[in-house]
C-alpha cells in the first residue's frame, strides 16, 4: 500500500508541476514560427529595411505617453495573478490577457496586418487553475531560407505578498507592468519596419510562481524545432527609485535615484553565448543608437545570471540552449522579502503606478519613470533589430603571433567584406573591438598576459552578426623564435571582473588533461581564514565558478586552486565600492 501511495504521489506531483498540451491557438502563427509561410503575404506597404533608418525610427517613434497609457490600463485589472479571475471583463488575468491580445491585433491593423496574434495555451496546475495562456504576436521576417526567431518578452502576471493571493490589489506596475508595457510598445513601433528574421513579442503567465509561461514557450520551441536566435527578457525595467531593501547587486540606499543605467543579467563567463548577446546589445547601442538619443545611458553587463537569490524568464530559454538575457532597472524598490519589517513596494499591494499628491483624483507623482522606460525600450529595439537584419555569424582560428600582433583567420562565412574582433581581458565587456579587412588579418592589441577573443561577420551596410564562440589566448605561449614555451598543465586566471558588482568569475584554464579526485577554489581573507569553498570541475579548456561575494563587499582576498587537498596556485582579488 505504501508503494502504491508513493507512486500515486509522484504521479500527482508530476502532473501538477509539468506542462502538458502546449499549443498555439493560431495555426498560422505556429506555421510562421516554423518558417512555413510566404513573406510576401506580410510585406509592408512601404518597406523600410535600411538599418540606420530602422534605428532612427525606433528611437523617434517610441512614446513615453504610450507606455504610460498601457500602464494605466493594466492597473485597472487590479489583480493579474496567474490564478486570478478569467471570466470578468474588467478584472483579473483573463481580462488582462484579452486586453493585451486586442492591443496586438490593433497594432497589426494599423500596420498592414503584419502581426499575427496568438495565445500559447498549456495545462499546468498553478494557483488552483489547470490551464493558462501566454499572449504573443509574430512579425514574420523576409528570410525563410535562413529562418530564425528573436523573442522580446516580459511577464504579465503580478502578485502581492502571497504568491497565489487572487483577492489583493496586485497592480504590479514595476514588477512587471513596466516590462509588459515595453513589449507592447515595441510591437507597435517595430512592426513599421522590415527584418530578415522573425520577431515574437510575448507576454508570459506564471512567472511569479516559477517561470512557467516562459518554460512553456521554450519547451514548445524545442518540441516544434523553432530556431530561436535570441531572447530579450524585460523584468522590473521602469522604476528608478531605490527601496530600503533590494536584491544585490542593486541600489546604494533608500530613495537613491538612477534613471540613466540599465543592467544586463546573463549566465556564464568564458564562451557564454548569453554574455556575448549582452555585449552585442551594448555594442549596437554605442555604435548605432547613441548618436540619436537625448539622454545617454549606461549599460552594465553583470557577472551573474540574475540578482542574488532571484530569477526570471530568460532562465528557461538558457536552460534549453537558446541565447537569453535579462534587462533590469539599476534600482529596485525591494527584494521581494515579504513579511516582517519589509516596507518596500515589490511584491506588495504598494506596487502601484503613482500617487495623487494634490487631492484632485489624478496621479501626479509616478513610481515608474516613463522616459526611462522609453529609453530602455529603444535599447531593446535597436539591438534586436540589428540582430534581425545582420549577416550570418562566422567562426575563426588564432594561427600564431606575428611580432606584437595576433593573426586571425576567419573560417566559414568568408565572403563578407570585413569582420569585427572582440577582445577582452579583465572585465565582462570587450576592451576593444577591431576591424579585420578580409578573412585573414592581424590585430595589434595592447600588451596583456591573457586575451579572450571572438569575431563577427560585417555586411556591406556595416552591421555585425552576433559574435562567435570565444577563444582564450595566452600572450607568450609562443616564444620569439617560434619555439613553444613550456606551460603548466593548468593556469589559474585572474578573476573577472576585478572589482565590479556583487559577483566575480574565477577560471582555471587547462593546457593538459590532469587526473584528480576533487578540486575547489578556496577564498581566504588576509589572515588566511577560508570564507568560501567553491567546487570546480577541471575537464575543459576553460572551467569557471561564480563567486557571489555580496553587494558592497570591500577588501583584499586570496583565491587558491586546491586539487586533492593540495594548494596549487593563488591569486589576489580586490573589492571596492
Amino acid at each position: 500500500m505504501k508503494l502504491i501511495l508513493s507512486f500515486l504521489s509522484i504521479l500527482i506531483l508530476s502532473t501538477c508541476f509539468s506542462q502538458l498540451n502546449i499549443q498555439s491557438t493560431n495555426v498560422i502563427a505556429e506555421n510562421i514560427l516554423k518558417g512555413d509561410y510566404d513573406p510576401a503575404d506580410y510585406a509592408a506597404g512601404v518597406v523600410v529595411d535600411d538599418p540606420d533608418l530602422i534605428v532612427q525610427g525606433i528611437n523617434s517613434t517610441i512614446s513615453a505617453d504610450s507606455l504610460k497609457s498601457y500602464l494605466l490600463e493594466m492597473s485597472t485589472f487590479v489583480n493579474r495573478n496567474t490564478g486570478s479571475d478569467t471570466v470578468s471583463a474588467t478584472e483579473g488575468i483573463g481580462a488582462a490577457r484579452r486586453w493585451a491580445y486586442n492591443k496586438f491585433e490593433q497594432f497589426s491593423a494599423d500596420h498592414d496586418s503584419r502581426l499575427v496574434t496568438s495565445y500559447l495555451q498549456f495545462d499546468q496546475f498553478i494557483c488552483g487553475m489547470g490551464q493558462h495562456r501566454n499572449i504573443f504576436a509574430v512579425l514574420p521576417g523576409t528570410d525563410v531560407a535562413n529562418h530564425q526567431v528573436i523573442v522580446i518578452e516580459a511577464h504579465l502576471d503580478s502578485r502581492c505578498e502571497g504568491s497565489c493571493d487572487t483577492d489583493c490589489e496586485a497592480h504590479g506596475m514595476e514588477d512587471n507592468g513596466s516590462g509588459s508595457a515595453l513589449v507592447l510598445e515595441l510591437a507597435r513601433v517595430m512592426s513599421n519596419f522590415t527584418y530578415k528574421n522573425t520577431f515574437v513579442f510575448m507576454l508570459t503567465i506564471g512567472e511569479e510562481q516559477g517561470l512557467y509561461g516562459a518554460n512553456a514557450f521554450s519547451q514548445y520551441a524545442v518540441d516544434e524545432n523553432i530556431p530561436i536566435k535570441a531572447v530579450l527578457n524585460n523584468d522590473v525595467i521602469g522604476g528608478v527609485i531605490c527601496g530600503e531593501t533590494s536584491s544585490a547587486p542593486s541600489c546604494p540606499g533608500l530613495n537613491d535615484v538612477d534613471s540613466t543605467q540599465v543592467r544586463f543579467f546573463t549566465e556564464g563567463g568564458f564562451n557564454s553565448k548569453h554574455k556575448q548577446l549582452a555585449r552585442y546589445i551594448k555594442l549596437q547601442y554605442q555604435e548605432e543608437l547613441l548618436t540619436h538619443v537625448a539622454v545617454p545611458m549606461q549599460l552594465t553587463v553583470m557577472s551573474a545570471e540574475d540578482r542574488t537569490g532571484r530569477g526570471g524568464d530568460h532562465i528557461p530559454f538558457r536552460q534549453d540552449g537558446f541565447a537569453a538575457m535579462r534587462f533590469t532597472s539599476a534600482n529596485e524598490h525591494g527584494n521581494a522579502g515579504v513579511g516582517g519589517d519589509y516596507h518596500d513596494r515589490q511584491h506588495t499591494t504598494d506596487d502601484i503606478l503613482g500617487v495623487d499628491t494634490d487631492g484632485d483624483m489624478v496621479l501626479d507623482s509616478f513610481y515608474v519613470d516613463f522616459n526611462y522606460l522609453a529609453r530602455n525600450a529603444a535599447i531593446n529595439g535597436a539591438g534586436a533589430a540589428m540582430i534581425a537584419v545582420g549577416p550570418k555569424p562566422c567562426d575563426f582560428l588564432i594561427e600564431t603571433f606575428e611580432g606584437p600582433g595576433i593573426v586571425i583567420r576567419i573560417t566559414g562565412e568568408i565572403g563578407y567584406p570585413s569582420y569585427r574582433v572582440g577582445l577582452r581581458t579583465v572585465t565582462n565587456d570587450w576592451d576593444s573591438v577591431y576591424v579585420l579587412e578580409g578573412n585573414l588579418d592581424t590585430i595589434y592589441p595592447p600588451t596583456s598576459d591573457n586575451y579572450i577573443v571572438s569575431v563577427a561577420s560585417v555586411d556591406n551596410k556595416g552591421i555585425e552578426s552576433l559574435f562567435s564562440r570565444e577563444i582564450a589566448f595566452t600572450n607568450g605561449e609562443l616564444s620569439i623564435d617560434g619555439e613553444i614555451a613550456p606551460v603548466a598543465p593548468f593556469e589559474l586566471m585572474q578573476n573577472r571582473p576585478n572589482p565590479f558588482d556583487e559577483a566575480t568569475i574565477i577560471g582555471v584554464r587547462i593546457h593538459e588533461s590532469i587526473q584528480y579526485t576533487t578540486a575547489f577554489i578556496s577564498i581566504r581573507d588576509l589572515q588566511g581564514r577560508e570564507v568560501e569553498r567553491l567546487p570546480i570541475q577541471l575537464n575543459g579548456e576553460m572551467n569557471e565558478v561564480l563567486y557571489t561575494h555580496g553587494y558592497g563587499k570591500v577588501g583584499t582576498f586570496a583565491y587558491t586552486l586546491v586539487i586533492d587537498g593540495v594548494d596549487q596556485v593563488s591569486k589576489m582579488m580586490v573589492f571596492a565600492n
